[in-house]
């Protein structure tokens, strides 16, 4: 018997290349099938709503309590339609017990971390108080970046370090050498945020390797990745071919209608479409994932290719290929979502506004089988 089934959505799993009205069902914890006509003891009609992987957000700050940047998974989850939640180096080596012993491990819904270099992770960061975490270096210390990386092999990602001018100060690109150094040794890819120079986008995005992730990589200028022509910049191109992926990471400063019209123009789509949701940026503009996802979608990105890169888009980029699909078998998480159709207003880090007509909602979500009510 089948615990849980949605019967009559739009099924869409960019993973099985599947976008058709039928039913899926959960059991056990996990997929059970997708298929018409299916019973369960819990059958739930989703007629005239998406039923698509469980969400993945790749770039969030939720060590809530543990830091000024945190927010709350599981509420987030609810009202946002996210089922794993990455968290992009909110804490450091220093604090990232506390955010393994007192918010992972007691989280209804996934979080997965990147390690922060700085020693204190991203310790001050609010709408009153802004230091970066690497622009004293006496907090970057290599040997125990590498030691917490290793001791919780289990559950890091990566290293995160944040360079630019508000993050990094006068310390330029040493901060992401550094990184770069500790991810060697541990054999682990670096998240590069990448805010105003210094350092400039061509000393960042030239040091990536393959693997390794730029995110805000769709930012107004200054350091934005297309020219004011609309071609994209020749190192651009050239890091991914080499192999280096590339996340939104929306925020509050970090992504532009502009510069996403250029990229978009040239044929040059993210990797990932990610939030970046932190206590100042779930204020506005970027709000959740779905509002950043119903942003591409009234740029024109359709709607299977929004949904392929906030599922197997970033499961991919964490290499995690069990999660963002549905096939049987696999992790029973799904989102449900309603898609609006009227007039919204949209805008972005700088301030211009886009009228769209179509926004996406959670209209819930399934963890570990079972159905979540949204609030």
């Amino acid at each position: 018997m089948n615990d849980v089934v949605l019967k009559g959505g739009r099924v869409i799993d960019p993973s099985q290349g599947i976008d058709r009205v039928t039913d899926i069902a959960f059991a056990g914890g996990k997929v059970a099938a997708i298929g018409d006509s299916l019973s369960g003891a819990d059958s739930r009609d989703v007629s005239g709503k998406l039923v698509c992987p469980g969400l993945i957000d790749l770039h969030t700050h939720v060590y809530w309590g543990g830091t000024s940047l945190g927010v709350a998974a599981e509420s987030l989850a609810r009202s946002g339609g996210v089922t794993t939640f990455i968290d992009a180096g909110s804490a450091g080596p220093g604090n990232f017990h506390g955010f393994r012993a007192h918010v992972i491990e007691r989280s209804p819904v996934r979080i997965l971390p990147y390690l922060n270099l700085s020693f204190p992770g991203i310790f001050a960061f609010s709408k009153s108080v802004m230091v970066g975490e690497a622009a004293d270096l006496r907090l970057l210390d290599l040997r125990e970046c590498a030691r917490v990386a290793r001791e919780n092999a289990d559950l890091v990602l990566g290293i995160k370090v944040r360079v630019g001018k508000t993050a990094g100060g006068d310390n330029g690109v040493m901060p992401l050498d550094m990184a770069l150094e500790v991810a060697e040794e541990c054999g682990l890819p670096v998240m590069a945020h990448l805010d105003n120079p210094p350092p400039s986008r061509l000393e960042v995005i030239n040091r990536l390797r393959r693997g390794d992730i730029l995110t805000h990589c769709f930012r107004p200028f200054p350091n934005a990745p297309v020219r004011s022509d609309g071609r994209v910049r020749e190192e651009v191109l050239a890091a991914r071919e080499r192999g280096v992926l590339f996340d939104i990471g929306h925020g509050g400063g970090s992504f532009g209608f502009a510069t996403t019209r250029g990229m978009l123009a040239a044929g040059f789509l993210p990797d990932a479409i990610s939030s970046d949701v932190h206590t100042v940026s779930i204020e506005g503009p970027a709000y959740d994932l779905l509002t950043t996802m119903s942003k591409f979608l009234c740029l024109g990105v359709d709607l299977a290719t929004v949904i392929k890169l906030s599922t197997i888009g970033p499961a991919a980029a964490i290499r995690r290929p069990d999660l963002g699909t549905l096939k049987p078998g696999g992790v029973g998480e799904a989102s449900v979502l309603e898609l609006k159709r009227g007039s919204f207003d949209y805008v972005d880090c700088i301030g211009e506004h886009l009228k769209g007509d179509r926004r996406l909602l959670s209209a819930g979500v399934v963890l570990g089988g079972k159905w979540w009510h949204p609030t």
